[in-house]
């Protein structure tokens, strides 16, 4: 009898050792998802002094996307900041002119949910689940002399983590 107990026992270990197997993947839909969907692209146009390209000066316009934050375990826990989103300036074009890259730097900023605060882009800001329009702007200086005509194209990634 003895060795009859020990086979029910080995097959029922061997059943929950694979019955686990098949939980792991249920761990990550607890966790939560956070989605980025992009939006209008935006336009950067240049100061009097050509020195300056941003899509907060005149003519120009925000970038836009909406984040989608969803997290069971937040909602559980009543934790209200299981996200955090940023849009971090890029370190240079993703194209430009002949020189157009020159002595250049870069700034960033959003806002989120209609509101009328800048958030610097490389800070990341905490939300709440749920759905968050998003504005972005980006800004590129030339430290000295004037950008060179063409076309000009910066990209800025926006995270949610």
């Amino acid at each position: 009898m003895a060795r009859k107990r020990r086979r029910r026992n080995n097959r029922a270990l061997l059943a929950m050792a694979a019955f686990a197997g098949f939980c792991v993947p249920a761990q990550a839909a607890i966790i939560g998802t956070c989605t980025i969907m992009v939006g209008a692209s935006g336009t950067m146009t240049a100061n009097p002094a050509i020195s300056i390209l941003g899509s907060k000066q005149a003519g120009g316009s925000s970038a836009s996307a909406t984040v989608v934050a969803n997290s069971l375990l937040c909602s559980i826990l009543n934790l209200l900041d299981c996200y955090s989103v940023s849009a971090p300036p890029p370190a240079a074009f993703s194209s430009a002119p002949s020189g157009g890259s020159t002595n250049v730097t870069f700034a960033s900023v959003f806002r989120l949910d209609g509101s009328g605060v800048d958030i610097n882009g490389s800070v990341p800001q905490r939300v709440v689940n749920g759905t968050h329009p998003m504005q972005v702007d980006l800004t590129a200086t030339k430290s000295s002399g004037i950008f060179p005509a063409g076309s000009y194209q910066g990209t800025v990634t926006v995270r949610c983590e």
